[in-house]
C-alpha cells in the first residue's frame, strides 16, 4: 500500500529536482580542469513551478550565462559551484525534513484510531 497526498507528491518533485541541481553542481565541479568546459545550470525557480503545474520535472539545463571564462575557455568557477553545492544541500535537507513531517501526521492519524 502506497500512501501519497498532493503535499508529499509536490515534496517529491522538488527534491527530486534538487537532487537534480545536486548532480548538476557535481559535475561542473567534476570538470573544473576540462578546457573548454562550459558551467551547466538551470533556474530552480521556473523549473519547481512548472514540474508542479504538469511539467516533466526534467531540468532544461543549459550554459550559464555571464561567467567569467578562463584563458582555456572553462568557466567553472569552484566558489560558485560550492556556494551553490551549499544552497542545494540545504534545500534537500528542508524538503526531507517537511516530508518526514507530511508522513509523521499521517502515521499520526492512522494510529489515533487505536487509542
Amino acid at each position: 500500500m502506497q500512501v501519497t497526498t498532493a503535499t508529499s507528491d509536490e515534496l517529491t518533485k522538488y527534491l527530486d529536482l534538487t537532487a537534480d541541481q545536486l548532480k548538476l553542481t557535481a559535475a561542473n565541479m567534476a570538470n573544473v580542469d576540462t578546457p573548454g568546459y562550459k558551467t551547466q545550470g538551470f533556474d530552480f525557480e521556473q523549473e519547481l513551478s512548472e514540474a508542479l503545474h504538469g511539467g516533466s520535472g526534467q531540468p532544461k539545463v543549459s550554459d550559464v550565462d555571464g561567467l567569467v571564462a578562463r584563458p582555456d575557455g572553462n568557466t567553472v568557477s569552484l566558489d560558485r559551484e560550492s556556494l551553490q553545492l551549499a544552497k542545494a544541500q540545504l534545500q534537500f535537507r528542508a524538503g526531507v525534513e517537511l516530508l518526514k513531517h507530511q508522513f509523521s501526521g499521517i502515521m499520526s492519524a492512522i494510529h489515533a484510531d487505536a487509542k
